[in-house]
């Protein structure tokens, strides 16, 4: 299966497709899934020295990791102070520091890897719509003062100069977060995998997995893997490999509508080149691409695929109630993806058993943990679990199947309400 049509497939540097798996091949380690996740456990297995295959049952980037909206910043779906009410401070803190870790780490692969198709750009703005402007300057100075990450508050002005909205008041500008073209950067990582001597096989989707003593045999319709070690990294579409982990997320569905080419339009009302998101739960995020001419903006989750079409509908909606200027911009295109969540919302990596490993359940904040996520499975793999046994209080409990995917929706629903009504006290200065 090709890619859907997103900017990102629309704009991609290289689309040379790779084979599929044929006959019986052996490694040290298979990796079943072709997004972030996957390719960093690879990368950083490979640059061990092991020898490794991927396999991949659509293309590389194909599911949520090649089709988001291009933020790396640090952090969870989860906020701290909730992560360090579950674990406690010092743990919360270490795995927000592993967060940010793996921002840098893709930057990093970026720079020195020269992956300049990845085409990264400084600057992430997380705004308000209500006026919250004391609780985000204590925000900046805890992480300043735990975590020695700088943050520029923005007061009102400041962001009404940049955004020209009355629906925002204060924002924090992170200047080491950064967004970027996710699909290029993936495809680029795979090409320093395969240089490195891993084995990458695209329309190769894992059907049955079973052991042989200490091997895992891994089945695809045209051929078969045996490796000593596994690592399922499938997020919002694992199937039936492992009825564990599908048991365990909430598949989710998010949307992302694309402008069409008004630059003078748009600059009307956008006038920065950071990525915006706002404070809501599955609020908007959205940023200029194609050198400021488009607006790329996503929003929106559903816990069942919804019509495209009609979701692009509501998104164009939001973006002209946020910036009436933009009435007259027209969508281009629109598209949707699954991501995997955690009913504690937080990503799931551990053991399913003896060498057999997963690093699932990214939804929401993906970029940046799934980097990290991949290179704490990789150190596991080389036998340090230091780092891993930091996610083990982020288990595989069932997430509720149909009625999980009921009390979700209803959830959402009920904190747009208050979302709704905390912004029309700030527009009345209430």
């Amino acid at each position: 299966m090709n890619y859907i049509e997103t900017f990102y497939s629309r704009t991609l540097a290289d689309a040379a497709e790779r084979p599929p798996l044929e006959g019986v091949q052996e490694a040290d380690c298979c990796i079943v899934g072709g997004g972030l996740a996957g390719l960093s456990t690879a990368f950083h297995l490979t640059e061990a020295g092991k020898s490794v295959i991927l396999l991949e049952e659509n293309r590389i980037g194909w599911g949520a990791s090649g089709r988001n909206g291009g933020f790396v910043s640090p952090g969870y779906a989860h906020g701290r102070a909730a992560i360090a009410g579950m674990v406690g401070q010092a743990h919360g803190d270490a795995l927000h520091r592993l967060s940010i870790e793996g921002m840098r780490l893709v930057r990093q692969h970026i720079d020195a890897l020269g992956l300049d198709e990845a085409a990264p750009r400084n600057g992430i703005m997380s705004v308000v719509r209500y006026d919250t402007g004391e609780s985000l300057r204590c925000d900046a100075e805890t992480m300043r003062e735990r975590f020695d990450y700088p943050l520029t508050f923005m007061d009102t002005e400041e962001v009404r100069a940049e955004l020209r909205s009355e629906r925002y008041f204060q924002a924090l500008r992170d200047d080491q977060a950064f967004h970027f073209h996710p699909l290029n950067y993936l495809r680029g990582l795979a090409g320093t995998v395969e240089k490195a001597g891993g084995q990458i096989f695209e329309q190769s989707p894992a059907v049955t997995l079973h052991r042989k003593g200490a091997l895992s045999l891994i089945d695809t319709p045209n051929g078969q893997v045996k490796a000593r070690d596994l690592v399922i990294a499938t997020g919002g579409y694992t199937g039936s490999l492992s009825d564990r982990l599908q048991r365990a997320y909430l598949p989710i569905a998010t949307y992302v509508l694309l402008s069409e080419d008004n630059p003078e339009l748009i600059a009307s009302a956008i006038r920065t080149r950071h990525a915006v998101g706002d404070n809501r739960r599955a609020g908007d995020y959205y940023r200029l691409v194609d050198d400021g001419r488009r607006i790329l903006w996503g929003g929106r989750i559903t816990t069942r695929a919804a019509r495209t079409e009609a979701l692009a509908r509501e998104l164009r909606a939001e973006m002209v109630s946020t910036f009436p200027q933009l009435a007259d911009l027209r969508v281009e295109l629109a598209w949707s993806g699954m991501m995997s969540y955690a009913r504690h919302r937080m990503p799931q990596i551990g053991s399913l058993g003896p060498n057999i490993w997963h690093c699932t359940a990214f939804g929401g904040h993906g970029m940046n943990t799934t980097a990290i996520g991949g290179k704490v499975v990789a150190e596991a793999i080389l036998g340090d679990e230091t780092r891993l046994r930091l996610f083990a209080p982020f288990g595989l409990a069932w997430a509720g199947g149909a009625v999980g995917l009921a009390v979700a929706q209803t959830t959402f629903w009920k904190l747009q309400m208050q979302d709704k009504w905390q912004e029309w006290r700030s527009q009345k200065g209430g």
